[in-house]
This record gives structure tokens, sequence and C-alpha cells, in this order.
């Protein structure tokens, strides 16, 4: 993907009537673009400017504001003009219209921050962030996608690749001076280098799978026999009446899902039809749902209560072949058997909120959720799959340091699949499907 001269132009603030839309364009013809349409001949930079917006035969088309960034100082690079006018659709799109047909087209999805990769503004894995921070749909991803736009993960990625640089002109310098007198590999530390990579890439990896608990959140099934307090619970846990609840088994017949913050964790609560054989054919395929939940949980809340017989349910998830591990069982009543919550398990009470905190935490440490740390960023599994794929070729090396050829190559591996990250190695498919997800204007 080359970088490109034309000019593109776009809204940038969203559809729809609003007090105020923003028009950016970017590239060459840019300022052109905006003294044409401000009747100005000159705007100058970083500094707002009132105008009359015309159109070709001179009739207004809205009073606004234009801002003018001229090149490289601007988010992508190229000169920007920002216009900035009323909100309603017809003037936006007359305005649009009229800044195309004096030279610009309209931009692609993504494009004015490809732009800003293109001409290095950002890495990739910045660019990336742009378009989380965007999509973010809870506020401790907000937070992580802003701390990957600053570059909290682009640096370490680049800290790691200045370290394999050097690990990599060791070795070619073993290759290539096979004659000297000088252990290269011995005098460069290799090895140890290489394990101290390594460990970092280890610790880069948890923290990227910490990003996407965030990027995508958990499922979590809440199953149980009929009336043993699933609805209750889940309506506890949301803080509203989402489930209805009565004393007559079966009332709920499918799926509710519902999403919560656990303190930065994104749950998906997934409220199962109560698991029992029933003649109701209705019942019947809210039953069948309820297992396809479970199938594709994260984790399982087994909700239990000792005044109800669920030998059946038990029975039924080893049938299943629901793994253990994957179940957390939960007894609900402790309002009305006190005597047993002293007990290790985890008991809440639905019906007054005893011990859902304890329920909340517990759920965090399961699927092993540690916070918002200022080092998480919202990882996309491309990222781990990098850092893995890096972690492998060095894993080669390690065994090949006195194969100095294969070990070389080993390396250069390992150094492309970090470059992936940031776009220091790229490939014009996957950058054009990166931003093709971004919305148009961004």
């Amino acid at each position: 993907m080359k970088p490109v001269s034309d000019t593109i132009a776009a809204v940038a603030t969203p559809p729809g009537r609003g007090a105020v839309a923003i028009i950016r364009i970017s590239g060459p013809d840019a300022h052109r673009i905006g003294c044409v349409l401000a009747g100005k001949t000159e705007l100058p930079a970083r500094r707002p400017v009132r105008a009359w917006l015309t159109d070709q035969d001179g009739s207004l088309l809205d009073d606004g504001l234009l801002l003018f960034f001229p090149e490289p100082n601007s988010f992508t690079g190229e000169s920007v003009v920002e216009i900035h006018g009323h909100g309603g659709p017809v003037v936006v799109d007359a305005v649009l219209s009229r800044v195309l047909s004096l030279g610009a087209r309209l931009a692609r999805p993504g494009e004015f921050s490809e732009r800003a990769f293109l001409n290095g503004k950002i890495d990739l894995a910045q660019a990336e962030s742009i378009a989380d921070l965007i999509d973010a749909t809870h506020r401790a991803a907000a937070r992580a996608a802003a701390q990957g736009l600053q570059g909290a993960f682009s640096h370490a990625v680049a800290a790691l690749d200045r370290q394999l640089t050097e690990l990599r002109v060791w070795v070619e310098a073993a290759i290539d001076f096979v004659d000297e007198a000088i252990d290269f590999i011995a005098e460069g530390d290799v090895a140890a280098r290489i394990t101290a990579v390594r460990q970092a890439l280890a610790h880069w990896l948890e923290v990227g799978r910490q990003g996407l608990l965030l990027r995508h959140g958990v499922r979590v099934a809440v199953v149980g026999a009929p009336n043993v307090g699933k609805s209750s619970l889940l309506n506890a846990l949301v803080g509203e009446e989402r489930a209805i609840v009565t004393e007559i088994p079966g009332t709920t017949r499918d799926v509710i899902r519902e999403s919560i913050d656990l303190d930065g964790l994104l749950v998906h609560l997934l409220d199962t039809a109560g698991v029992r054989e029933t003649d109701d054919p209705v019942e019947r395929i809210g039953v069948e749902r309820s297992w396809q939940a479970i199938a594709g949980a994260d984790l399982i809340l087994w909700i239990r209560a000792p005044d109800i017989d669920d030998r059946a349910l038990a029975e039924a998830l080893q049938e299943r072949g629901i793994a253990p591990q994957a179940i957390l069982e939960v007894w609900n009543k402790a309002d009305r058997f006190p005597e047993r919550v002293a007990e290790t398990a985890v008991w809440i009470s639905a019906k007054t909120g005893s011990g859902l905190d304890r329920l909340r935490a517990t759920i965090r440490d399961r699927v092993g959720f540690r916070g918002v740390e200022e080092s998480v960023w919202l990882a996309r599994e491309r990222h781990l799959e990098a850092l893995r794929r890096a972690d492998h070729h060095l894993a080669q090396a390690l065994s090949m340091l006195v194969q100095w050829e294969f070990l070389a190559e080993e390396l250069r591996l390992a150094h492309d699949a970090l470059g992936e990250i940031t776009g220091r190695i790229d490939a014009d498919a996957l950058l054009g499907v990166i931003f093709s997800q971004f919305c148009i204007g961004k």
C-alpha cells in the first residue's frame, strides 16, 4: 500500500440531525478548497475563521467555521481543513457536495487514519486503538483503548524490536566474520538475550489476554433447577426486574441475555430456562437453547439451594461433557439457611442481596481478570497471534545456537512477527481489512 496524493473529504460527525456537523478535508488541495468555499484568499494556520459558505453560483449554503492545519502538523500528516457547520442533514449534504465539486473525492471508511499511518503519524496498533476507542462499549474498554492510542503497547513492541535488532547484529557478525577469533554468540550474550525477550513476550501475552477480556467480555451462563432463583439472581446483578420471577416452574422459557460491568469486566449474563425433562414443546425448545448457551459460555454459574433437588441437572451436566473447571457452584437462599453460610462455598441471597459482592469478585477471579492496569491495551487476536509466533521462533532459535544460519533465520522470523503488529512489516491485504473496519470520516 503506497502513499496517495489526492484529496479526500467526508463528514466526521455521526449522521442525523444535530447542532454541529464537521466535514474533514485532507490532501494537497485541502487549503485551496477551503479558501474557495469560504471566499478567502488565505486561511491562517490553526485559527478558526468564520465564513459564509457559498455554492458555485454564489448562493449561500451555511454559516460556519473553518480550521486549517498545514502539513505535516495534522492528524493525517497532510494539509487538513475542518469545516464546522450546522448539523442539519440537508445543509451537510450541500456543503459536502460543494467540497467534492471542487476536486476532493469521498473518503473510504478509515482512510484518514490510514493516511496518518502511511505518513508515520501513528503506527498500526495505534490506528486500531482509534477504532477501538470509538467502538468501546464501557468505560474500562475506552480507557484501555486510549492507552493503546497513547502508545502503551506500541512502545513495548518497539523496545522488543530494538532488542531483536541488536541480537541479529551479533548473529550476522558471527556469520560474516567467521574467520575472526571472536565468539560473537558468546560475546553478544545471545542466549540470555533471547531468553529475556521471551520473558517479555510472556508478560505481554498475559497483558494482552486481559485486553481481550476487556474487548469481548465473558459469557456467563446462569443454570439451575426450576425455582432455584436464577432469574432472581439475574435481576439482582442487573439491578432491575429484567426477568419474570414466579413460583411456577418453567416461567423462563427462553435464554435472557443481559450485560453488566463488574469493575471493568464486561459480563454477558445468560439466564437459562430451568433445565429439566418436560412435555411442553415450547419449554422443551427453551431447554435446548439453554444447553446451547451453556456449551458456549466461558463460565457457568450453577445456582443451587438446600431445598431444591438438582441431582438430575448434575447428571445432565456430566453427560453433556461440561468440564467441572468451567462450573462455579453458587448456593442461593442464604437468608433461609444462615447456618450454612460459613461454608467455603459461595453463598448468596438473591432476595436480600447478601453475598453478591463476593460472587462478583469470584467471577472476576475465575476468569482471570486482574482489572484495568496502566499497561493494558485493548488487544486483538492478531496481536496475540503475532506475539505467540515471535515466541515460537525465539524458542527455535535457542535450539540452534551453533547453527548460525538457522539461528539468524529464526531471529528474522521473530522480528518480522513483531513488525506486523505496528506495521513495520506490512501486507496490503492486512491493512485493507483493518482500515475498512473504521467509520467514514475517521
